[in-house]
């Protein structure tokens, strides 16, 4: 037992939505509370699914994750740029 109050954890109000998903949100919770490899599965399992993506669907897959990434990054910059 410490005598220094205990700082709040910060809340995510992504976080919480996420994790309340029935098979993305148990995947999250894995990737971020468990162990680093992981983090390793999904980025392979992102990498594989875009790949099959592009086998079954051609050009137009690789243009929609291409298009998707371009919206992630932006939400993510504006994020750093919040705070």
């Amino acid at each position: 037992m410490s005598l220094a109050p205990e700082t709040p954890r910060p809340r995510y109000i992504t976080r919480h939505v996420t994790y309340r998903l029935p098979i993305i949100g148990r995947m999250a919770r894995e990737v971020v509370e468990g162990p680093v490899d992981n983090a390793f599965a999904a980025v392979i399992g992102a990498v594989s699914a875009v790949a099959i993506g592009v086998l079954i669907w051609g050009y137009p897959a690789l243009i929609f994750s291409a298009l998707l990434a371009a919206a992630l990054m932006l939400v993510t910059l504006v994020r750093i740029t919040l705070g």
